[in-house]
């Protein structure tokens, strides 16, 4: 399968779109639970609580699948492939982790968000420990930062074969090549 190259052009633009947006959704949560943890008022504390419980899963969630997506079609449409290049391969692999991240860790733990939120905007002290929320955006910036430097670098080339090339026998084709002796005429 080999993408056209305006095609090609628009699925990068999606993915990197929606890289971008995944990593500023990541920045807002970042705020929301700083501010819901060590913010100024409990009415601030408790709107920062109520949004993250409110308004972030989904988006995140959004923006990781069609990065996710548009990522799977570069790669199989594109000469980097999916696991060709292990930084490509490595890149599929913290996408898929952290869009299960979201819905296994993240999601189930958002109503005990929201209500925390609404526990503190009416001066209680919350049923649940919160000081867990910092590892979400913590871990998600970090991956999303390595994916992203991945990509600006593309270090390493492809990953190696488990066999050797056709006609070789243990060695590769640029060793044998540089073995060949130089004739001068």
């Amino acid at each position: 399968m080999k993408l056209a190259p305006r095609a090609r052009k628009a699925v990068l633009t999606v993915h990197i779109v929606s890289s971008g947006a995944w990593i500023g959704i990541d920045v807002l949560v970042a705020v929301l639970v700083g501010v819901g943890l060590a913010g100024g008022s409990d009415a601030a504390r408790g709107l920062a609580l109520r949004a993250l419980a409110e308004f972030v899963v989904a988006p995140m969630l959004i923006s990781g699948l069609v990065c996710l997506g548009s990522g799977v079609l570069l790669g199989l449409a594109t000469k980097w492939g999916l696991v060709r290049y292990w930084w490509v391969a490595v890149k599929l692999v913290m996408n898929v982790l952290l869009c299960v991240l979201i819905v296994v860790a993240l999601q189930p733990g958002m109503a005990d968000v929201g209500a925390a939120g609404v526990a503190i905007e009416a001066g209680q002290v919350p049923a649940t420990d919160l000081s867990n929320l910092v590892f979400p955006p913590a871990v998600s910036l970090t991956m999303l930062a390595v994916a992203t430097l991945l990509s600006v670098y593309k270090p390493g080339g492809r990953r190696r074969s488990r066999t050797a090339p056709r006609g070789v026998s243990g060695g590769t084709t640029r060793a044998m090549s540089e073995a060949r002796p130089t004739v001068h005429a």
